[in-house]
């Protein structure tokens, strides 16, 4: 009988509250809510019962990303793929690729999950300028989604930081524990040689005009070193092994939170020993 029983918002509110999130902090969201189970009022539920906790004192963030990106379209070597084909086709799909909008395109939910796309559109919601950014909602939204750079989107001065420099808290509701975004931080900081970056184009809008930008950051798609397993996972399962962060059910899902600034030091670390 309690397979078929919906989630409800009370629910969500008192679980999570379990796991220590509280009014007035800013927090990472990841989420799966195909794990956490059947919810009555469905994805928009999980919003309104965190933003019941977090108040309008409080800060929710999520990466969502961009429906329409070239990585999307033709994968992870699209732009060697592109600088290969011939000048026609090429200037056909420059000309006729969608261009990112902060005010209006559409969160990646085929990789970020339904839920960015909800966040993005919540009553009060801003977003950063870089096509692969983030939406935000609350006290500190615009002062965290602020002045992402361009280059080295994870970097000084990034959501990701601000995050960190904040007290915030990094929130996984059923999300595996390979898909913190946080550690992407870790990986600009962290002392390691010879890391690896990708370079790409994407159009944005710039000055009013629509322009192929170039982009230049860390290899975000197959990691900064060569590596024989997903560290993201490693690095964050280890975490989790010696006893950091608070675990717990809501739902029917596995969740975690964690200090984002404390996580954050424990990835840089954790790089530095084991990528020299």
């Amino acid at each position: 009988m309690d397979d078929v029983l919906a989630v409800t918002k009370s629910q969500l509110v008192n679980e999570i509250k379990n796991l220590g999130l509280s009014e007035g902090q800013t927090v990472m969201l990841h989420a799966s809510v195909k794990n956490i189970g059947h919810i009555a009022g469905g994805p928009q539920t999980i919003l309104d019962a965190l933003f019941e906790i977090l108040t309008s004192r409080g800060t929710l963030m999520m990466l969502v990303g961009w429906e329409d990106n070239p990585y999307n379209i033709l994968g992870a070597s699209f732009q060697d793929s592109i600088d290969n084909w011939p000048e026609k086709k090429r200037l056909t799909f420059y000309d006729k690729c969608p261009t990112f909008d902060p005010e209006h395109s559409r969160s990646d939910i085929r990789k970020m999950g339904i839920l960015t796309e909800y966040l993005r559109t919540y009553p009060g919601s801003i977003r950063s300028r870089h096509p692969l950014g983030y939406a935000a909602v609350g006290k500190l939204a615009q002062y965290v989604l602020k002045d992402q750079q361009l280059q080295y989107r994870e970097g000084s001065g990034s959501p990701l930081e601000k995050l960190c420099d904040v007290g915030g808290k990094v929130l996984l509701l059923g999300a595996p524990t390979g898909t913190v975004t946080l550690i992407h931080s870790a990986e600009n900081h962290a002392n390691i040689p010879n890391k690896k970056t990708v370079r790409y184009k994407m159009p944005i809008f710039q000055d009013g005009d629509r322009v192929w930008k170039d982009f230049e950051e860390y290899d975000f798609i197959s990691g900064i070193v060569p590596w024989p397993e997903d560290y993201f996972k490693s690095i964050v399962d280890e975490y989790i092994e010696k006893g950091n962060g608070v675990q717990g059910t809501v739902g029917k899902a596995e969740c975690h939170l964690f200090d984002a600034k404390d996580l954050n030091n424990f990835g840089i670390n954790w790089m530095e020993h084991n990528f020299h």
